[in-house]
C-alpha cells in the first residue's frame, strides 16, 4: 500500500466498515472519513424511511466523496460502493486509490 493516498473500506451495511476504517487509519497515520456524512439530507430521509436509494440518488453522494478524496489525501473512507461503477467513479482510474471489501457471515 505504499504510496496509496486513499483507502476505501467498502461493504454492506453493518459489516463494520467504520470500525475497521478507523483502526486502519489510526495504524497508518491517515485520517478517517465516513461516507455516510456526505449524503444529502434528502438521501438521509429516504434511508431513514427505508426507501432504497437509486443510482441517480447515489451519484451526487459518490461525487462528493470522490472530490473529497482527491483534495484530501491520506484518508481511509468507509462507504458501501458495492457496484463496480460506483468504485470506478470514486477512483477515477487513480493508482493511488485502494479498495478493501469487508464481508461477514451473519448467523
Amino acid at each position: 500500500m505504499t504510496g496509496s493516498s486513499t483507502i476505501f473500506i467498502i461493504g454492506p451495511s453493518g459489516c463494520g466498515k467504520s470500525t475497521i476504517g478507523e483502526k486502519v487509519a489510526e495504524k497508518l497515520g491517515f485520517k478517517f472519513a465516513d461516507g455516510d456524512d456526505f449524503h444529502t439530507q434528502e438521501n438521509r430521509e429516504k434511508m431513514k424511511n427505508g426507501t432504497p436509494l437509486t443510482d441517480e440518488d447515489r451519484r451526487p453522494w459518490l461525487e462528493k466523496i470522490r472530490d473529497f478524496s482527491q483534495t484530501n489525501p491520506h484518508h481511509v473512507i468507509a462507504c458501501s460502493a458495492l457496484k463496480k461503477s460506483y468504485r470506478n467513479l470514486l477512483s477515477c482510474d487513480s493508482k493511488s486509490t485502494v479498495f478493501f471489501y469487508l464481508k461477514i457471515d451473519r448467523f
